[in-house]
């Protein structure tokens, strides 16, 4: 594809920042403008070298985009569709970055808009947000989802996906139907059973707090992604209810049988529970990233002894490594060490394993 364009922005947060950043260093010629409701997160991006182009409005300068990426939070992406549409070239590829897909496919549809939408969703996140945090390698090695309308053109959807494998992510490319059950099943429904579940075990907890005070280790790992933001997680559980209340009955029906299983003592059916699901599971690639954000943590063997986490703490961070979190992992029936440490990226977690083990720590990783 040609190394001189126009990209055009609506929104500019974590995902729509790191985009940005990911055209500029691959394509440094490239031109970006951009319209947010923040005017704070242009002036950033302008300073930071992110965006060429500051744009009040959507107006005709958006005429000159040979690209243009909705990257504003799901429920507002649809409202510019319209103010859009005027300023279309023949041949622009419109685009989003949205974690569900029906609602504006079918906008786009009512809009007449199919011969310019391809949907988009890069599959990377960061508990970090905003502009500030937005870097070009957030996209590397991250599945990225292509919905493509039923109008757009072969030779658009090739220039798109050629687009986002030269920005180091891998290309994807589905239908909308498809993307929003998939999305159901290994994304929104995990965040109800872990938000659920963290309930589950707050009502039934003892007074004194039992449950919470050994709930360390294996159950906050896999209760981690309750902690994401309630309101964000509101917004996509309404725009993809049909399809989440499709396997939020299969998973119920699941529970159903595990329960006759246990009420049956059907010890056959409980060990294949755990042994086809052990499979499954063992057999899905830790090469690229999906649409849970990965944990980047090790484990570390140390004596309980003063001054030992700040030591290791200290370590780390005369060498420019952040840790995200540390603290001693009390319940260790399934760990294999006293000292959990996250860090927020997977090359800062790599550097300090490599580093601790200089230090002659004994160190774990999952």
């Amino acid at each position: 594809m040609e190394t001189t364009f126009t990209a055009g922005f609506i929104g500019l947060g974590l995902i729509g920042g790191s985009i940005a950043r990911a055209l500029k260093k691959y394509y440094p010629d490239v031109q970006i403008l951009a319209h947010t409701r923040s005017r704070h997160t242009t002036e950033y991006a302008l300073e930071h070298g992110i965006i060429d182009e500051i744009c009040d409005t959507v107006d005709e300068r958006y005429h000159k985009c040979d690209y243009i990426f909705l990257c504003a939070p799901v429920e507002c992406n649809a409202s510019y569709l319209g103010l859009l549409k005027p300023y279309l070239k023949k041949g622009c590829i419109l685009t989003d970055v949205g974690s569900t897909k029906t609602n504006i496919h079918k906008k786009v549809e009512e809009l007449g808009l199919e011969e310019y939408f391809i949907g988009g969703h890069p599959m990377a996140g960061s508990e970090k947000t905003g502009i500030e945090n937005a870097k070009a390698l957030l996209l590397e090695n991250a599945y990225y989802v292509l919905t493509p309308a039923a109008k757009v053109t072969g030779e658009m959807v090739e220039r798109y996906r050629d687009l986002v494998a030269s920005l180091k992510a891998i290309p994807l490319i589905l239908t909308y139907e498809k993307h929003d059950y998939v999305t159901a099943a290994i994304s929104h429904l995990p965040h109800i059973i872990a938000s659920s579940l963290v309930n589950l075990v707050k009502d039934c907890d003892y007074e004194d707090g039992t449950m919470k005070k050994v709930a360390a280790g294996g159950f906050k790992d896999i209760t981690r992604i309750a902690s994401s933001s309630p309101e964000m997680w509101e917004q996509i559980c309404s725009a993809n209810s049909e399809n989440i209340l499709s396997v939020l009955d299969e998973y119920i029906n699941s529970l159903i049988e595990i329960k006759f299983s246990l009420a049956e003592h059907n010890t056959h059916c409980i060990h294949d529970l755990f042994e086809t699901s052990r499979d499954y599971r063992n057999s899905i690639s830790d090469s690229g990233s999906g649409p849970i954000p990965k944990a980047y943590s090790i484990y570390c063997d140390m004596v309980d002894e003063a001054g030992g986490i700040a030591a290791l703490a200290t370590i780390l961070a005369t060498n420019g490594i952040s840790i995200k979190n540390i603290g001693i992992v009390h319940n260790r029936e399934f760990e294999e060490a006293v000292l959990h440490v996250e860090f927020y990226e997977e090359m800062a977690k790599i550097k300090a394993a490599e580093l601790l083990r200089k230090y002659r720590y004994t160190i774990y990783e999952r």
